[in-house]
């Protein structure tokens, strides 16, 4: 049987050309789904982006859940335009900061109302583990199996992945246990009867592995990298109970599912956690790049983190982007994007469910809000994983029928804009359906 798929390529010559000519210019290692696609785009409205050859595809991936508002948004348009043509550069107050400040301490879990403002996802997370060394004067840092907080030297030893492998020698201090991702777990235990063995696992790890200076134990609620993954109501709280018993404090790396991204403002909040410090970025500048970390004013005034320029950053709360940051939170608050996230996060995650009824190459299906992990499988009963050919050939067949989507392995992940609808849901599901009915029919007879 033939594995030519009956829809017809994409018409893109000008995207080929111009993305050959950046080829020779452009540095190995960049972002995969962008090398993939070969897209070269040109412009977005809400939750669609066109290229240069005026294809239109409904975006499922939001820059890896960053662009909240959706694209040109006429509210943040507007406000950073009008900042543009005031200041963009410099660490001294702005109205813009205050607002956003103040705004961010209204809608934070908890007393964490203070914020110190960076520019990347790794550099906040970076701070968070030295405010933490500062506060309990402890060294050590305990993070997850899957986890993903960023790239740079100070947490890619953190890393729950193979990833850091080949890097030379890590930072000191840095352990690992297992996340709470039931679906795979690395006990052959099934939840609840597990009674959460994983909690008492990581204690065996800090009593057995570190040297007793635990400082901070920094966890996802979520796990964005791993492929969306939603631990059991008790795991949260459990880490936070394990960081009390050693005086340490719970970071929650809420990057990826804050602002919204859950159906919550923040992700630790379906967990009844307030953790004692949380990393922001992403979603929160809706494409602008500006990230933080928020804390309670007494953690905050610990030294050495406290010392004037001691924890600053260059880029940190510059005028462009606390204005970025200020309108994208309030646009969220204003048209109730926190609640459309839950309502138009249900619907397609109820949709998606059906899917798996329908297909058997379709695994784990689980989220929060606009926030969906989708494991696609040779066989349920061993959940071994399909190989990338395979799923590559899926991003493919989803791309030329117009969405783009984070399905290029086969742990999808589903993260849009949080302006999106039930009809761009139904789109988007629309086509899933197509290309599993056309796997189904092409590629797993030969499997």
């Amino acid at each position: 049987m033939s594995k030519t798929s009956s829809v017809p390529e994409l018409h893109r010559p000008r995207s080929r050309e111009i993305f050959q000519q950046e080829q020779p210019f452009l540095s190995s290692g960049f972002q995969n789904v962008a090398l993939l696609s070969g897209l070269v785009l040109e412009r977005g409205d809400g939750c669609y982006l066109t290229d240069v050859d005026g294809n239109r595809f409904l975006d499922f991936m939001a820059g890896i859940c960053v662009c909240s508002l959706g694209y040109s948004h006429p509210a943040y348009v507007a406000a950073l335009t009008e900042q543009l043509g005031k200041l963009t550069v410099g660490s001294f107050c702005t109205p813009n900061r205050v607002r956003l400040l103040k705004r961010l301490a209204e809608v934070a879990p908890g007393n964490l109302s203070q914020t110190m403002l960076y520019s990347g996802g790794a550099e906040a997370v970076e701070a968070a583990i030295r405010l933490a060394k500062s506060y309990t004067k402890k060294f050590e840092v305990l993070a997850f199996w899957g986890g993903f907080h960023g790239k740079t030297g100070g947490v890619l030893g953190l890393m729950g992945s193979t990833f850091k492998q080949h890097w030379g020698p890590l930072h000191p201090g840095l352990y690992l246990a297992p996340y709470a991702y039931c679906e795979r777990c690395p006990f052959k235990l099934s939840y609840p009867a597990c009674g959460l063995h994983c909690l008492e696992f990581a204690r065996e790890v800090i009593r057995l592995h570190t040297t007793g200076s635990l400082a901070a134990i920094l966890v996802e609620p979520v796990q964005g990298t791993a492929g969306n993954v939603v631990p059991p109501p008790e795991f949260l709280p459990g880490l936070q109970q394990i960081a009390r018993e050693h005086d340490a404090l719970l970071i929650a790396d809420e990057m990826i599912t804050g602002f919204g991204r859950t159906g919550l403002m923040f992700g630790s909040s379906h967990f009844g956690v307030v953790p004692d410090i949380i990393t922001i970025g992403k979603g929160m500048g809706s494409g602008f790049p500006v990230s933080g970390l928020m804390s309670t004013p007494d953690i905050m005034q610990a030294e050495p983190y406290s010392k004037p320029s001691a924890a600053s950053s260059s880029y940190g709360g510059n005028p462009l982007a606390a204005t970025a940051a200020w309108i994208t939170l309030e646009t969220i608050i204003q048209e109730n994007l926190v609640e459309n996230s839950a309502r138009v996060g249900a619907y397609l995650l109820s949709r998606l469910l059906e899917l798996r009824e329908k297909y058997p190459f379709i695994g784990r299906v689980q989220g929060l809000g606009l926030l969906i992990g989708v494991e696609f499988v040779k066989d349920r009963r061993t959940k071994e994983l399909l190989p990338d050919q395979v799923m590559q050939r899926i991003f493919r067949e989803c791309l030329r029928r117009g969405l783009l989507s984070m399905n290029y392995t086969a742990r999808y992940r589903i993260n849009p804009p949080l302006v999106l609808t039930e009809s761009q849901a139904e789109e988007g599901v629309g086509i899933l359906d197509e290309v599993c009915a056309y796997v189904d029919r092409e590629l797993r007879p030969h499997w």
